[in-house]
C-alpha cells in the first residue's frame, strides 16, 4: 500500500531545527518521563512517519510533546498529520487549558482517572501547558459565569468541605498519596462539583466554594504527582488555578502558581518556572502574612538557582530571606489553604535543602535537610519527613559519610511503615542504588541496609 507522505508533520520538523536523530531523542526523553522504557524510536522510524507511515498511538502523545517542546507552543495531532491515536470519548489534551468551565473539565478528568484511562494516566508534563496561566486573564470574572441551579447553598457547606479537604491532606500525608485516591475524586467530581454550581446567598460564599473546591483539586493533583502520573497531575494543578481565577482570589491563585513552579522543576522542566514563581510572588505580596508569603520566596529562589549559575547568589540570598519571614511568624499566621501542607519553617527549610543540593554544597543541604525532617517530624507530615531523611542521607553519602548515611536511611525505613507512594518506593530504590558500589565491596553498614531496603520492597510494592 502507497502511503502519502506526511507533510505536516514534515514542516514541522524543519520549522524545529531539528535533525531526526534529535527528534528521536526527543520522543524518547518524553516516553521516559512518563514511564515507558520500552520505546526505542529511532531516526528510521522519524523517517517511516515523515513518508506516511503513522506511529503507534502511545508514541504519537510523545511525538506531539516532544515537538511542542521544540516549537514552544501546543501542538495538535492535525498540526502533526496524524489521525487522533486514541479512540476515546475524551480529547487527549483533555485538562490542558485555564479557560474552560473548570468544574466541566474536572468532572470529565475525574471519571477518566477513575476509570484508568490510558491517554490520562501515562501521558507526559506539558511544557506548553505550563505556560497557560501566565498568558490567562487576571479577572476571572470577565469570563461569564455559568448560570447556577440547584438550592441555596451557604457558610456551613463551604466549611463542610474545607474539613473533608484538611482531613484527606492529612490523611495523604501521614499514609502516602494512593490511601483514599479515589475516594477524593470522587467526592471532587459529585458533592463538590455539584456545590460549585449551587446558588449561594452572597457572592463572597461562591468565590470561597470555588477555593475551596481548588484545595481538593490540587489534593487529587498531588496524589496522582505521587503515583508518578505527573501529566495528570498537571491537568488536575491546571484545572485548581481556574477555580481560583473564577472566584478571583489573588493569594491563592499565587499558590496554585507556586505548585505549577514546583511541578515544573520536579520533572526538570525550567522552561516556564522563573515566570510562574515571579508572578505567583507578584499576586502574593502584600495580601498574605510574611509566613505565608515566606513560601512563595523559597519557590522563587530555587527558580532563580534553576536558571543557571550567575543566578546563585542571588537565589541563595532569596533563601537567607525566606528563612528570615518564616521564623519571625507564629505558628497560626499561615493561610488556612497553605498551612495543611506543613509549616512555612520547615516547607522553607526542605526548598533551602534541596537549593543547596542544587548548587553542589552537600554540607548545607543536609544541614537543611536535617531541620525539615526534625520540624515535620512528630506532625502529621510523615511522608515529607521521611523523604527528608532520604535526601539528608544522600547529602551524608556525597560527603564521604557513609556509616551516617546508612544510619540516616534507616530511620526513613522506620518512617515509611504504612505509606502507600510511588514517591517512596523510587526513594528506596534509589537509597539501594547509592549503596551497591559499597556493599559489593563488603562495607557492613552498606550491606546490613541494603538487605532491609530489599526486604521493604518486597513486602510493599
Amino acid at each position: 500500500m502507497n502511503r502519502l507522505p506526511n507533510e505536516p508533520l514534515r514542516e514541522l520538523i524543519k520549522q524545529s531545527g531539528l535533525s531526526y536523530e534529535e527528534i528521536a531523542r526527543a520522543v524518547r526523553a518524553v516516553a521516559a518521563e512518563s514511564g515507558d522504557a520500552v520505546v526505542r524510536t529511532s531516526k528510521s522510524n522519524i523517517a517511516y512517519w515523515v513518508r506516511g507511515t503513522p506511529p503507534n498511538p502511545r508514541t504519537a502523545l510523545y511525538l506531539r510533546e516532544a515537538l511542542s517542546r521544540a516549537l514552544r507552543r501546543p501542538v495538535s495531532f492535525v498540526d502533526i498529520g496524524i489521525s487522533v491515536p486514541y479512540d476515546d470519548s475524551e480529547p487527549t489534551d483533555l485538562g490542558l487549558t485555564v479557560e474552560d468551565d473548570p468544574v466541566e473539565t474536572l468532572g470529565r478528568i475525574g471519571r477518566a482517572d477513575i476509570e484508568r484511562r490510558n491517554f490520562l494516566t501515562t501521558t507526559a508534563y506539558s511544557v506548553a501547558a505550563a505556560s497557560l496561566p501566565l498568558g490567562a486573564a487576571a479577572d476571572a470574572h470577565a469570563r461569564t459565569r455559568q448560570a447556577v441551579r440547584g438550592g441555596v447553598a451557604g457558610d456551613e457547606e463551604i466549611r463542610a468541605v474545607q474539613d473533608m479537604v484538611a482531613m484527606f491532606t492529612g490523611i495523604d500525608e501521614r499514609h502516602g498519596g494512593q490511601h483514599g485516591r479515589s475516594t477524593v475524586v470522587q467526592y471532587l467530581t459529585s458533592d463538590v462539583a455539584a456545590l460549585c454550581r449551587a446558588r449561594f446567598r452572597t457572592g463572597r460564599q461562591h468565590d470561597d466554594m470555588l477555593c475551596a473546591a481548588a484545595s481538593l483539586t490540587y489534593l487529587a493533583g498531588w496524589k496522582a504527582y505521587d503515583a508518578g502520573e505527573m501529566g495528570l497531575a498537571q491537568r488536575y494543578y491546571l484545572q485548581a488555578y481556574a477555580l481560583t481565577q473564577e472566584a478571583g482570589n489573588l493569594p491563592h491563585q499565587a499558590f496554585t502558581l507556586r505548585i505549577l513552579a514546583h511541578h515544573g522543576m520536579d520533572n526538570q522542566r525550567q522552561e516556564h518556572v522563573l515566570g510562574l514563581a515571579d508572578t505567583a510572588l507578584d499576586r502574593a505580596h502584600g495580601r498574605v502574612s510574611p509566613a505565608t508569603e515566606s513560601v512563595f520566596v523559597i519557590c522563587r529562589a530555587r527558580a532563580l538557582a534553576g536558571a543557571g549559575p550567575r543566578q546563585h547568589g542571588k537565589a541563595l540570598a532569596e533563601a537567607e530571606r525566606a528563612r528570615a519571614m518564616a521564623e519571625t511568624s507564629g505558628a497560626g499566621d499561615m493561610a488556612g489553604w497553605a498551612s495543611m501542607w506543613g509549616a512555612a519553617s520547615a516547607t522553607v527549610a526542605s526548598h533551602t535543602a534541596k537549593l543547596y543540593e542544587q548548587v553542589g554544597d552537600h554540607a548545607s543541604a543536609e544541614r537543611h535537610y536535617a531541620r525539615a525532617r526534625q520540624q515535620y517530624g512528630g506532625t502529621t507530615h510523615r511522608r515529607i519527613a521521611a523523604l527528608s531523611a532520604v535526601s539528608e542521607g544522600h547529602a551524608q553519602c556525597r560527603q564521604g559519610r557513609i556509616e551516617a548515611a546508612c544510619d540516616t536511611w534507616g530511620q526513613a525505613l522506620d518512617a515509611m511503615k504504612g505509606i502507600r507512594s510511588a514517591r517512596t518506593v523510587k526513594a528506596v530504590r534509589g537509597m539501594r542504588s547509592a549503596v551497591a558500589p559499597l556493599t559489593v565491596r563488603g562495607a557492613r553498614p552498606a550491606q546490613e541496609f541494603d538487605e532491609r531496603a530489599r526486604l521493604w520492597l518486597r513486602t510493599t510494592v
